[in-house]
């Protein structure tokens, strides 16, 4: 059991002891200090919360949305939805901030509050400092009886259809083309959010959708992390229906994977390479991704004329990085896709339709668009934390070690090598020390990995 407090949020394990997991005590707490924050801040007092389909759902959200009330802040509501439709809506309510309530990849037994700010984007450093400041000292003053906040919990379905507008309006994503090819889609939604708004998005593009786990019932029917071993279903599903194309979704629609017609996997680092390949070739421009994902994206973007730029590991870290250099396209390796156009947040919706776009122009099949590509592989390990771990001096050791490589100390530690590269970091959302190691070939990938850990260890 666990319980994890970041500057991005809080999320931890549901159940247990308070203090050691997300129990009703910590959840009333961190909002507590949320809200607080939101009104030191002096913006609007009003929050968008919304909610991915696991189990915990409507107990965390009523807790949010009460302790909100008691402290004179005004809740929309917007029910089950994804973190995509939640970033947009908070400017759209002009609101002060917003709470998204979900885990993420996470299993079902967790759960988590992200907090976005009046943009509707992650918050910062400084911002996530001072609330966990507030959140310390624990002295959270609430409204007097005849000043508690409203609730509004109607607009949950429009808003899920205003996101699914804004995109086709996207002049990037040729909507009528997409229609005229009817594309088979064959959408894993894992049993949460992605079940509610896939199909609608896919068939306003024309598309025969196939849903599999498309109850929201929050019984996730495989590990939620859309990773290939995940994705077996999906892919026997592709290849008996004959289907063009499978997208899979984690819990809160942010990531997307993407299963070729014959059921090979196009890989979650290659999202964001053929998205940003297609965004390229209409706007050319720079890139970002962060410190962790392929060196296909850098090769790509070079080959447009664009200049790639790589960011510490996190959303608000891209993000910012994104708006430095100006970029018409980033993301993450893990399948998450940010387009400036529509809003800085990553969103599956915008990375399915602008992919549908790329393969309707490509006129062939995912298969034969993977391939054009550079053929990198990734390894993506880890080693569990206890306690006693000093996170520090296992990376300075590391650090000395491979002094004589290039190497980036700006996100725990990355060593880049002639033939490959490898990162190790804490990660911010799980006890454990993340390695990323990526080569020409598997065999080499797996070499630096397995070096890292041994070293670790």
């Amino acid at each position: 059991m666990a319980l994890i407090k970041s500057i991005s949020g809080i999320r931890g394990t549901i159940g247990g002891t308070a203090g050691d997991n997300l129990t009703p005590q910590d959840i009333v707490a961190c909002t507590a200090a949320f809200g607080a924050w939101l009104l030191q801040k002096g913006n609007a007092p009003k929050i968008v919360i919304g909610r991915d389909g696991r189990g915990s759902g409507p107990m965390v959200s009523a807790l949010v949305a009460q302790t909100l009330i008691a402290l004179g802040i005004d809740v929309v509501d917007l029910g089950v939805s994804t973190t995509p439709t939640v970033e947009m809506a908070v400017p759209w309510e002009q609101a002060g901030a917003g709470i998204i309530i979900t885990a993420s990849h996470n299993p079902a037994h967790w759960n988590a509050l992200k907090f976005l700010n009046a943009a509707g984007e992650f918050i910062s450093q400084k911002d996530g400092e001072a609330l966990l400041a507030l959140l310390e000292e624990g002295k959270i003053r609430y409204a007097d009886y005849n000043r508690l906040g409203a609730c509004r919990s109607d607009l949950g379905e429009a808003y899920m259809n205003r996101h699914i507008e804004s995109i086709l309006r996207l002049p990037m994503v040729t909507a009528e083309a997409i229609r005229e090819r009817v594309f088979h889609v064959v959408v894993d939604a894992v049993n949460s959010s992605g079940a509610v708004i896939l199909p609608k998005l896919l068939r306003e593009l024309g598309c025969v959708v196939t849903v599999i786990n498309g109850d929201v019932s929050g019984e996730f029917a495989h590990n939620p992390e859309p990773l290939p071993e995940h994705l077996a279903q999906l892919s026997e599903t592709v290849r008996t229906l004959g289907a063009d194309v499978g997208f899979a979704v984690d819990p809160d629609v942010d990531r997307l994977a993407i299963v070729c017609e014959d059921g090979s996997m196009f890989g979650e680092e290659y999202t964001l390479v053929a998205v940003a390949d297609y965004v390229l070739s209409q706007r050319p421009g720079n890139t970002v991704s962060n410190l962790s994902s392929t060196r296909a994206l850098r090769d790509v973007t070079q080959q447009h004329g664009g200049q790639y730029f790589a960011a510490a590991v996190g959303e608000v870290n891209v993000v910012e990085t994104m708006k430095a250099a100006g970029a018409v396209i980033g993301g993450e390796g893990n399948g998450g896709v940010i387009l400036p156009d529509l809003h800085y947040g990553r969103d599956a919706l915008a990375g399915i339709a602008l992919f549908l776009s790329l393969l309707r122009q490509s006129g062939g099949t995912a298969s034969q668009l993977r391939r054009r590509y550079p053929d990198y592989h990734i390894i993506k390990d880890k080693i569990n934390l206890t306690p006693e771990t000093d996170m520090e001096k296992l990376l300075s050791a590391l650090h000395e070690r491979f002094k004589n490589e290039q190497c980036n100390t700006s996100d725990g530690l990355k060593i880049d090598f002639p033939d490959g590269w490898v990162h190790l970091r804490r990660s911010n959302t799980e006890p454990i020390i993340r390695i990323y190691a990526e080569s020409n070939t598997e065999k080499k990938a797996k070499e630096f990995a397995a070096m890292m850990k041994m070293a670790l260890e």
